[in-house]
């Protein structure tokens, strides 16, 4: 089953649950320790050799944004596929922007798909060989410890490494594996969305595509142990920054730091003031000014300015001042 690839990064959300913070920047640009998270991808994908082309799939609303990153990159496999929305209620749904995209693009081989969103701890290559070792689709698998954390994503079942059942986000799951978001299908497997779709099956998650195929092709998972963030959420997010901080925390050069204490997973970004703050595992933006101020498990945007509050839990939007003395 092996040859050229070309891959899809799945670009193309809102991130409303990350509100302000990603209402004006794709979510993927958020910062993990010295990168980003899609350029940890990027640079994975840029080093696979049967990888040919990467497709970024994104919206119209975004678009000049990635196009601007890339263009500040080193990157020569990525580029731009832009889908037809500008706002949240026209989204295409994840399955629908894909048959879109591979229309578009006229993609004719192996198709690895990636969320733009994910930051997984297993090596993409690792990934494809086990693909190329069955005769079907394969996705990546991981267990989240818990049935009621499995409620939020694709429930998995499986014989032996078969998927037999997949439910998209039940109430009562069966088990705690989920899917993470990571796709590989053979070139035969391209043809099956147009059909999938018109036959009025749900275009947005995944998933559910998932569960249709099973039933025409057999599917095999790809389980890993190691770690796995789904960043949609402040909580996920700040737990994949930690993870990647190693409980360290990272304070820019040209940051500004004083008579403040700076506990572990802090995140203070080039520019970014902090006089009498004490700050733990948060993400402090560019710009940002604090003083006399207490930051938990929040973001801080660029250029906020806060002073005298104590902050839990927040999403602080850009230029946003509190108290609002303007």
């Amino acid at each position: 089953m092996t040859g050229p690839t070309t891959a899809v990064v799945l670009a193309g959300g809102y991130a409303t649950r990350l509100w302000p913070i990603t209402r004006y920047r794709p979510k993927m640009f958020l910062p993990l320790g010295e990168t980003t998270v899609i350029d940890r991808i990027y640079a994975e994908l840029e080093g696979i050799d049967r990888i040919d082309e990467v497709y970024v799939s994104t919206n119209e609303r975004f678009a000049a944004d990635f196009e601007a990153h890339l263009e500040d990159t080193a990157y020569d496999k990525p580029r731009l596929s832009v889908e037809e929305t500008t706002h949240e209620d026209e989204k295409l749904g994840v399955v629908g922007a894909l048959a879109q995209l591979i229309d578009r693009e006229g993609l004719d081989e192996e198709l690895l798909v990636i969320a733009g969103d994910n930051r997984f701890d297993f090596a993409i290559e690792d990934f494809l060989h086990y693909f190329d070792r069955r005769d079907g689709p394969a996705i990546a698998a991981y267990d989240v410890g818990s049935r009621e954390r499995a409620t939020s994503y694709g429930v998995i079942e499986l014989d032996d490494e078969r998927v037999v059942d997949f439910q998209e986000k039940p109430a009562e799951p069966e088990s705690s594996l989920v899917s993470i978001g990571c796709y590989a299908f053979p070139r035969e497997t391209l043809s099956l969305f147009t059909p999938y779709l018109d036959a009025g099956n749900d275009p947005d998650e995944p998933g559910w595509f998932v569960q249709w195929l099973q039933d025409r092709e057999s599917t095999y998972a790809y389980t890993f142990e190691t770690a796995w963030f789904d960043i949609g959420t402040r909580e996920s997010y700040l737990d994949a920054v930690s993870w990647s901080l190693d409980g360290d925390s990272l304070i820019a050069d040209s940051a500004t730091v004083r008579e403040s204490a700076i506990g572990d997973d802090v995140h203070v970004m080039p520019g970014a003031t902090l006089i009498d703050a004490d700050v733990e595992r948060s993400v402090i933006f560019p710009d940002a000014d604090l003083e006399s101020t207490t930051v938990r498990d929040s973001l801080v945007d660029e250029g906020a300015r806060i002073s005298g509050f104590d902050l839990e839990r927040a999403l602080i939007g850009a230029y946003t001042r509190i108290p609002d003395d303007r």
